[in-house]
């Protein structure tokens, strides 16, 4: 009501002016005063103080005398139309700097990261090449090992997933890490786990250039136009749909998006029966959720998309996923993918990502997995309980608010933050901190 009294106010205040009424004037910019005053002082409290109540009678008064003096309702009409649509322009520019503030934000590294990926590339090719290698384990590529893929270009996220991996696991020599970077950054992811290595894992870090038999254009090929999000077009987010060519000699691998935190022991994963299918993933849908469905992500108007998938299918979650590669193979799901890829070059079908590609390329090939194995959201949902986040075996910082990024969200920091040691020496020169 107070703030309703002050646009009245106001809107009397700009007549009274233009009219020289003085006495009118001086009164209605006391009100004015009062009102926000007692607003401020109101402001975040359960209940109004007396005095509050009392200034909201005065202007009560005061626009009253306003109303009798400044009868004619058009005239007021036209000034609060007028504030209306000054105050609507105002929020939509400010609505504009916004959402672009937090795009920047999105797609750009802090300082301290670009500072730690100059430190460790110039300090890697310093090295004598024998010192660049990891040390080498003749049966890594065995099934007794239990594999973990991550296809990453940010070193301090690979290093998250690495370490947290390696903490939650009862059996961590057991663990055979691959990480897939882009050239760029290659140097610098292996130079950090040359100096921080995963004992008692192994590890091996490959470029995506070291794979010669993908597309020549595979490293450019998913910019689209308008698009400039780089969860949206990074060639490693689509390098998922060549497994077993990345992987030729494996049956099966856990694949970890660089965003996530494992939280339990994940071997259990390879004992699940896979029923045939490709992929297991979490489901995102639960009944009566329409946004999580198909159709949000695919164009269904389409006789090719309609005559092919069910607009109401439960869409599932990238980001951890068990993948028989054996199946795969054996049902040829890579020319799949370059079926639908071809047809999404033509027209425009689904939204822009791996992800809504992958509905289609893995559908019915999907084993729903329990819910507690992946839980998501923690880059975009401030909601998610404690008891949720506690019994997840891993954590999913999906969405645009990175644990990385200052804009983060708060609650959710310390479960990424204890998996680095912030007394790391390239750490410290570069000003990162918790």
């Amino acid at each position: 009501m107070m703030q309703d009294q002050l646009i009245m106010a106001k809107a009397y205040l700009h007549f009274a002016s233009l009219q020289g009424s003085a006495h009118l004037v001086r009164e209605l910019k006391l009100r004015i005063k009062e009102i926000e005053r007692a607003i401020s002082h109101s402001s975040g409290g359960s209940r109004i103080p007396g005095s509050a109540l009392q200034k909201m009678k005065a202007m009560e008064q005061t626009l009253s005398k306003a109303q009798r003096t400044y009868p004619r309702c058009s005239q007021m009409t036209s000034k609060l139309r007028a504030m209306t649509h000054n105050s609507e322009e105002l929020v939509r520019a400010h609505q504009s700097e916004s959402s672009f503030l937090e795009q920047v934000a999105v797609r750009t590294l802090p300082k301290g990261h670009h500072c730690l990926a100059m430190r460790l590339t110039t300090e890697y090719f310093s090295l004598d090449p024998k010192e660049r290698e990891f040390p080498k384990r003749d049966n890594r590529q065995l099934d007794g090992y239990y594999h973990y893929a991550i296809f990453s270009d940010n070193v301090l996220a690979s290093a998250v997933v690495v370490n947290s991996t390696i903490a939650a696991s009862k059996d961590p020599g057991r663990i055979m890490l691959h990480i897939v970077t882009d050239a760029l950054n290659y140097p610098a992811m292996r130079m950090w786990f040359l100096t921080n290595p995963p004992t008692p894992a192994a590890i091996e870090v490959e470029s995506l250039d070291d794979f010669k038999w993908l597309p020549g254009d595979f490293s450019s090929r998913f910019k689209l136009k308008g698009v400039r999000d780089p969860r949206y077009t990074s060639a490693l987010n689509h390098l998922r749909f060549y497994l077993p060519e990345v992987f030729p000699s494996l049956s099966k691998v856990v694949l970890l998006d660089h965003d996530v935190v494992v939280q339990k022991d994940l071997s259990g994963l390879w004992n699940i029966d896979m029923k045939g299918k490709i992929m297991g993933a979490v489901e995102t849908c639960t009944s009566g959720e329409g946004y999580h469905r198909l159709d949000s992500l695919v164009d269904f108007s389409n006789p090719s998309i309609s005559n092919k998938f069910d607009a109401k299918a439960c869409t599932f979650a990238f980001g951890m996923n068990i993948f028989d590669l054996s199946e795969w193979c054996k049902q040829g799901l890579t020319a799949t993918y370059h079926k639908w890829f071809q047809v999404g070059k033509r027209q425009r079908l689904w939204k822009a990502g791996s992800l809504p590609l992958g509905q289609l390329v893995f559908y019915n090939q999907t084993l729903p997995l329990d819910r507690r194995w992946h839980v998501l959201g923690l880059g975009h949902d401030f909601s998610i309980g404690r008891d949720e986040l506690e019994s997840a075996s891993v954590i999913h910082y999906s969405g645009k608010l990175k644990p990385w990024l200052e804009i983060s969200i708060p609650k959710y920091r310390d479960n990424w933050n204890i998996h680095l040691n912030y007394d790391n020496a390239y750490l410290q020169q570069c000003n990162i901190h918790g």
